[in-house]
């Protein structure tokens, strides 16, 4: 140190730095490496991020609030057209019903006719099967055979009593009788 101190710099940078502390000193000699035009360039740099990254908070906020509007409206579609499937999927359970209570008369009533044309179709379906399996068949499909197969199940595993061939020839006759009111009432029905 003693050497230090008799060189003339040496008394120059501890008379300069005396009144200062030692981070202040620190970064004054930091400030004495670091070349000014880097620095500037680095502040332009930074200037530059910030003014695209302001931009790209702009388009992402405009974005956003397109996107909970469009959400709002598409919610608004998706209720109804919900809504509306509903409504159709109890139009077609009141359907099926209706066909399956209108089988059940007509097997009640001419049960032979109905039996063979429930083989007779059950026959048809197994020929376009067999000729069309590649396309595979539709749910509603799936359920008008699945009713007929039910009822013709029904049918050879039902045995007829006396008193409801009597019924059905009471029924028949009756049929014959007034053919236009028959259908009246079980449309009513």
């Amino acid at each position: 140190m003693k050497m230090a101190q008799g060189t003339p710099e040496s008394e120059f940078s501890i008379e300069c730095f005396r009144n200062y502390t030692a981070p202040e000193v620190f970064i004054q000699g930091l400030a004495g490496i670091v070349d000014q035009q880097d620095v500037e360039s680095m502040i332009r740099a930074q200037k530059q991020m910030l003014q695209r990254f302001e931009k790209t908070n702009e388009m992402l906020t405009n974005c956003n609030a397109l996107s909970a509007s469009r959400l709002k409206t598409a919610g608004a579609e998706f209720k109804k057209h919900t809504q509306v499937l509903i409504e159709m999927k109890k139009d077609l359970d009141y359907i099926f019903k209706k066909i399956r209570v209108i089988k059940g008369k007509l097997n009640a009533q001419y049960p032979q006719a109905f039996a063979e044309a429930v083989r007779s179709s059950l026959a048809e379906e197994a020929d376009e099967n067999d000729d069309d399996e590649t396309n595979a068949p539709s749910s509603s499909n799936n359920s008008i055979k699945r009713d007929n197969a039910e009822l013709y199940e029904n049918l050879q595993a039902e045995e007829v009593t006396p008193t409801e061939e009597t019924v059905r020839e009471k029924e028949h006759e009756k049929l014959k009788k007034e053919p236009s009111s028959s259908y009246s009432n079980s449309d009513s029905e």
